[in-house]
């Protein structure tokens, strides 16, 4: 009773700043609504029965008996007002609604999961930035520095996971991306990186004492699937000829170009930043010219509106933009 009347004494009290501020207070009913949102013993019961497409191997999983599995997805079931699964004697199987949730619900549990991991192993006081990038990007130039910046930012846990294509930044778990400039990011706040310029290298035991442009037109070239008109296009820009410069293997990454390169496959046409080390000790030659057209611009992309990790992503760009700077 004593609980009771302090709840209607708090919202006495909201409703009468509520009024002060010229605005209308909630019902009380409608204030204190809780959201729709399943038990998280249903969701994982119900996630690992879609997987197994059986009852009795998720509840094996879950360490719960097959009656406690088919108990927590009719509740879930009642809940959503449907099924999710269509019963066949005392077989199941996935229903088109059931499908759709079971792949929402599964990215939903990972996130959740990876976000506790995350939290369970950030040090007192620390803070902690979740950065998307480029995966040659990330593997060849950001990572190797990564010292510089623990040595610089000791309290900042940067965690980096690897994103190919463009993508809508809000929602999306991450605090900041290092990607090529792109009208997806439209709405965001983007801050100049550098210009990537691509160049031909390869093995040297691949050429000769003849002149390196009439080599590389013999030579295997290797492609890149993202861009697989560059060979095309850099021919053009330096006036060469290429006898069909799509011929060649075509592969997803730079990363993947430039093992291709170093194992003697061919000549890749790469950004020069992400092998100056094997061009600085002979594990890649680059006799060819820099092109000066084929190139994109990369970017620190942030949200438009900073969060609760500002301070620490903007430690992180002070530091990006003055490793870039001594390049």
């Amino acid at each position: 009773m004593r609980f009771y009347r302090q709840k209607i004494d708090i919202i006495s009290l909201l409703s009468d700043i509520n009024s002060l501020l010229g605005h209308h207070m909630p019902k009380a009913k409608a204030f204190y609504m809780r959201r729709k949102i399943p038990s998280n013993t249903s969701l994982q019961a119900f996630e690992a029965a879609a997987r197994h497409g059986n009852f009795a191997r998720a509840a094996e999983e879950l360490s719960l008996t097959e009656g406690a599995i088919s108990r927590q997805i009719a509740r879930l079931e009642s809940l959503l007002n449907c099924r999710l699964f269509d019963r066949t004697g005392s077989r199941v199987k996935l229903n088109p609604v059931g499908t759709h949730y079971a792949q929402q619900i599964r990215g939903t549990l990972e996130r959740l999961e990876r976000d506790t991991q995350y939290i369970i192993g950030l040090p007192e006081g620390s803070r902690g930035l979740e950065i998307a990038a480029l995966p040659t990007f990330a593997s060849r130039w950001l990572i190797p520095r990564l010292g510089h910046f623990t040595e610089k930012h000791p309290d900042i846990t940067l965690n980096i996971a690897a994103r190919t294509e463009p993508f809508i930044l809000n929602g999306s778990g991450f605090d900041s991306a290092v990607h090529f400039e792109h009208p997806a990011w439209a709405g965001m706040a983007t801050v100049f990186l550098f210009e990537e310029r691509l160049v031909p290298v390869c093995h040297p035991a691949l050429l000769n004492t003849q002149d390196p442009y009439q080599q590389l037109n013999a030579l295997p070239r290797i492609h890149r699937r993202q861009n697989p008109q560059a060979w095309q296009q850099y021919a053009n820009e330096k006036g060469i000829i290429l006898d069909n410069p799509a011929q060649g293997v075509c592969l997803d990454l730079h990363e993947m170009a430039i093992s291709a390169a170093l194992a003697g496959q061919g000549v890749a046409i790469v950004p020069r930043m992400y092998v100056e080390k094997e061009l600085s000790h002979g594990a890649l030659v680059a006799p060819w010219a820099e092109s000066e057209q084929i190139s994109k611009k990369f970017c620190l992309v942030k949200p438009a509106e900073t969060g609760i990790n500002e301070s620490a992503l903007q430690d992180f760009e002070r530091w990006l933009l003055a490793e870039i700077n001594a390049m």
